[in-house]
């Protein structure tokens, strides 16, 4: 493997995108909503589904292909009221399962398929996270001496780093759940449901 990148390097890079990662955004709020509504797996899955989005940003970014992104700006423009409009009706679906059964969160959690198009949606909507991946990066990488070995170490980091902090917010917020017990199981699902509307709007309105 011909590899640039320093321990250093990773290990700056690595601490960088955790930090980043749990700084309060829509894609917590989604993770804790998906985990709070329909247990650690939904969580899980939308972590990931973050993640995939941000690997979409980072390969963008290394491999030199922001004016791309930026010739799709329009694209991005329809994935970015794509997703919000799905996590609007997320929020209806869970809050109409909720109201059917308050201990029936695996049926107000809908498939594994949703929470992870829920998390990638709501990454893939944010047309400036390229940007801000190509303005990132040159701080720690020198791009122009970047191997196809640095990229896939990279999205390791990304993977353990963003995913792992995702993954802890799913985790509390699952717990939180059991911890409540399960007369609280509607609430839990209302609250995620209002959540999820939120993070909607929040991603429609974003300019």
């Amino acid at each position: 493997m011909d590899l640039s990148l320093s321990l250093a390097t990773v290990a700056a890079l690595f601490a960088s995108m955790a930090v980043l990662a749990a700084m309060p955004s829509v894609s917590v709020l989604a993770v804790t909503a998906r985990a709070a509504s329909g247990g650690f797996r939904h969580g899980a899955l939308t972590s990931l589904g973050v993640v995939a989005g941000d690997l979409v940003f980072i390969a963008l970014a290394i491999f030199g292909l922001a004016m791309l992104a930026e010739a799709m700006g329009e694209a991005f423009v329809l994935v970015r009221y794509a997703g919000g409009l799905y996590l609007l009706w997320l929020g209806v679906v869970v809050w109409r399962a909720a109201a059917r059964s308050a201990a029936g969160t695996a049926a107000a959690a809908g498939s594994g398929w949703s929470s992870f198009m829920t998390g990638l949606l709501i990454t893939l909507a944010d047309q400036k996270a390229v940007l801000f991946y190509l303005g990132f990066f040159p701080a720690f990488l020198d791009l122009s001496e970047m191997s196809v070995s640095d990229a896939a170490l990279i999205g390791l980091i990304a993977l353990f780093a963003v995913g792992g902090v995702k993954l802890i917010y799913a985790w509390a917020a699952h717990r939180a759940g059991a911890w409540l017990g399960r007369g609280a199981g509607l609430w839990m699902n209302r609250i995620a449901s209002v959540v999820m509307v939120g993070a909607g709007i929040v991603v429609l309105l974003r300019r």
